[in-house]
C-alpha cells in the first residue's frame, strides 16, 4: 500500500512513518506538511491507498483538504475529539476518524485494512463525540429537517433516530408498534436511501446531518 501522512508535526510524521514502514502491506510512505500540500501530492500521477489526516494544520486545515479529496480513503487521525469536529470530518466523507493516543500499531493495521476496503473506523473517543448531543433548539424541528436533507419519510427518520439511539430491532418494533420483519425491510430501504450498507454507517450519516 502507498500511504500519505498529513500532519504539521515533524515528530507526529517520523513516528507515524516508522510505526508505518514497519508494516508488511506498506510498500510507500508520503509526507505532506499541509492540506494544500496534501492535495498537490494527491494530484500527482502515483494513487495512494489510504490518507492519514490531522485536522489542525497551517495554510490549509484537515477538513479543508478533506473536501477536495474524493477517490481516496481518507482516516483523520488527530488529537481533536470535538464533537462537531468528529461529525464534520465524517459529513465530508472522512473513512474514520482516530485519536492520538488511543490506537497502536493493531489499531493502524486495522485501520488501513477496513478503509481501503470501503469500511470504517472509529477510536472510542471518536464514537463518544459522534454519540454525543448535537446543540439544537428544537429536537422535533431537527429530525423533520434530517429527514428532508436525507430523503426519508417520517416514519423512517423515526426509526433511524431509534438506530442512533442504540436500539436493537426488537427494541424499535416495541417502540415503535412493528414487527421485527417490518423494521428489518424498513431498514433495508432506508440503507438503500442514504446509500449506507450498515447500522454503523446510517447512524453516523445520521447524526452528521
Amino acid at each position: 500500500m502507498r500511504v500519505l501522512v498529513v500532519d504539521d508535526n515533524p515528530i507526529v510524521r517520523v513516528g507515524l512513518r516508522t510505526m508505518l514502514t514497519d508494516l508488511p502491506q506498506v510498500r510507500e510512505v508520503v509526507e505532506a506538511v499541509n492540506g494544500r500540500q496534501a492535495l498537490e501530492r494527491l494530484a500527482g500521477p502515483d494513487r495512494f491507498d489510504v490518507v492519514f489526516l490531522d485536522v489542525r494544520m497551517p495554510v490549509l486545515d484537515g477538513l479543508g483538504a478533506l473536501e477536495g479529496i474524493t477517490d481516496t480513503p481518507v482516516v483523520m487521525l488527530t488529537s481533536s475529539d470535538e464533537p462537531d469536529t468528529v461529525r464534520r470530518a465524517l459529513a465530508l466523507g472522512a473513512r474514520g476518524y482516530l485519536v492520538h493516543g488511543e490506537f497502536g500499531e493493531a489499531e493502524l493495521v486495522a485501520a488501513l485494512a477496513t478503509c481501503s476496503q470501503g469500511g470504517m473506523v472509529l477510536s472510542p473517543p471518536a464514537v463518544e463525540a459522534m454519540f454525543a448531543p448535537a446543540p439544537s433548539t428544537d429536537p422535533v424541528d431537527d429530525t423533520v429537517e434530517k429527514a428532508e436533507r436525507l430523503g426519508l419519510t417520517a416514519r423512517e427518520a423515526e426509526l433511524v433516530s431509534a438506530l442512533a439511539d442504540g436500539l436493537s430491532n426488537a427494541q424499535i418494533a416495541k417502540r415503535l408498534y412493528l414487527s421485527e420483519k417490518t423494521v428489518k425491510n424498513h431498514l433495508n430501504r432506508i440503507y438503500a436511501k442514504m446509500a449506507v450498507t450498515s447500522r454503523a454507517e446510517a447512524i453516523v450519516a445520521w447524526l452528521s446531518h
